[in-house]
């Protein structure tokens, strides 16, 4: 079992910046693949970013390319989510999620997740 807590998320106004942890515990951390997904009122959940095992392989949303970077510290069982030039779009709750298969941006292929944290961009 996984267990993954987030932290960091906020009210921000437009242009500001977040960086969003998730802290895991359980089985081994450094196997196990990271990721970031967010949904909004009345939309569905959506892939944001994820990381390899090593980190050495990422990847992010078109959508948010260029403006969050996503970094994993194995030695702190933590992945991060750095959010710059935010928009109001990006208001979500923001999940961490563990995969131990290949990395997908379908949420269905992840197998453990966070509470989630809030994150609120005014115009």
């Amino acid at each position: 079992q996984v267990q993954l807590v987030e932290s960091g998320g906020g009210l921000v106004q437009a242009g500001g910046s977040l960086r969003l942890s998730c802290a895991a515990s359980g089985r081994t951390f450094s196997s196990h693949a990271m990721g970031w997904f967010r949904q909004a009122p009345g939309k569905e959940r959506e892939f944001v970013a994820f990381a390899s095992w090593s980190g050495g392989s990422t990847s992010c949303a078109d959508s948010v390319k260029g403006r969050f970077t996503i970094s994993r510290d194995n030695a702190k069982n933590t992945v991060y989510l750095q959010m710059n030039s935010l928009k109001p779009e990006d208001t979500a709750v923001y999940y961490c999620a563990v995969t131990f298969w290949q990395l997908t941006t379908t949420p269905t292929w992840w197998q453990y997740w966070g509470q989630g944290t809030q994150v609120t961009v005014s115009s």
